[in-house]
């Protein structure tokens, strides 16, 4: 079966030409299995449960087929190591600017959040420490921006880091739980909820996070497929929603001083939660401060425990 824009938003397998002679003698083929993300007349682009997108040329393709949605919860949430559940955050949340260093990623966005500035460490920078860390200083510094590197709080790269004489950053924002659950398929959106792909004027005007809102922008609307969430008009409560692959995030729960106490953080929440599901996703993370006990109590019922805790660390002086 060819390709066909009506596969769009469906999980498929596309197997295509990789170049060379296969084991049989043939051609060399491979498939890949995932959401069909995009698809014009040259690049067909294929999200990998992980949320990793693959191009493959469609000139290269040699058969496609639609396949059933993978059962849930292949993977309980608990169970994802904390350096793969950092690189899935790290692309709900890009910079607009990355630049790989090995398996790590140098991230930058204007000084928009730590998240999207800082060297996301996982995995092996393809150098010596030492080496590595004068390319992310260097980085940086192209860039006018301090040196920042968020890696998982007692890990071995946070050992390693401080060995080398990197400290905490003293910062606002100096780090953060992250917190997971495993999705059921019988969340409901809320009847007064809407769902919007694109950051709507009103939405921003709730989102109290940003200076430069251009920039902010580029970064909330970065992925592919992210939803803003907002009660009423103009809006008195806002989230924001991101999928790649089987990973939902939650972000940007806002609720105006006037509308508190309403339950409307809990409609945005599951809200969310619905469109996730929609949309693949069969886990969830969120970001927040380990002394946010609001935001922490709101994501309790959902199922949200502690994963891990990062910090960001910087070069000593």
């Amino acid at each position: 079966m060819p390709l066909d824009a009506s596969m769009v938003g469906s999980r498929v397998v596309v197997r295509h030409l990789v170049g060379g002679t296969g084991p049989g003698g043939g051609p060399a083929m491979t498939d890949v299995v995932g959401r069909l993300l995009a698809l014009d007349e040259a690049t067909a682009r294929v999200e990998r449960r992980d949320g990793t997108p693959v191009d493959v040329p469609v000139a290269a393709v040699v058969a496609a087929k639609t396949v059933p949605p993978r059962p849930l919860r292949r993977r309980r949430a608990a169970a994802v190591d904390a350096e793969d559940l950092t690189r899935i955050t790290s692309r709900g949340w890009p910079g607009t600017e990355s630049v790989p260093l090995g398996d790590w990623e140098l991230r930058a966005a204007g000084g928009f959040t730590g998240r999207a500035n800082s060297v996301a460490v996982h995995g092996d920078p393809g150098v010596p420490l030492a080496d590595a860390l004068v390319l992310v200083e260097a980085f940086y510094a192209a860039r006018d921006q301090p040196a920042l590197a968020q890696v998982v709080a007692g890990s071995a790269w946070d050992r390693a880091f401080g060995e080398a004489g990197w400290v905490a950053y003293g910062g606002a924002r100096p780090g953060a739980i992250v917190q997971v659950a495993d999705l059921e398929p019988a969340y409901r959106r809320d009847p007064d909820a809407v769902v919007e792909t694109d950051v709507s004027e009103g939405w921003m005007r709730m989102y109290h996070r940003a200076e430069d809102l251009p920039l902010a922008r580029a970064v909330l609307e970065g992925p592919e497929t992210v939803g803003f969430v907002s009660i009423a008009s103009p809006a008195v409560a806002i989230g924001r929603v991101v999928v790649t692959g089987e990973w939902a995030g939650l972000a940007a729960v806002e609720v105006a001083p006037e509308a508190r106490r309403q339950g409307l953080a809990r409609r945005i929440v599951e809200t969310s939660l619905a469109w996730a599901v929609e949309h693949g996703a069969d886990k969830a993370y969120l970001q927040t401060m380990r002394d946010n006990d609001p935001a922490i109590a709101l994501y309790r019922p959902f199922g949200f425990t502690d994963h891990h805790e990062y910090r960001y660390l910087t070069p000593g002086s």
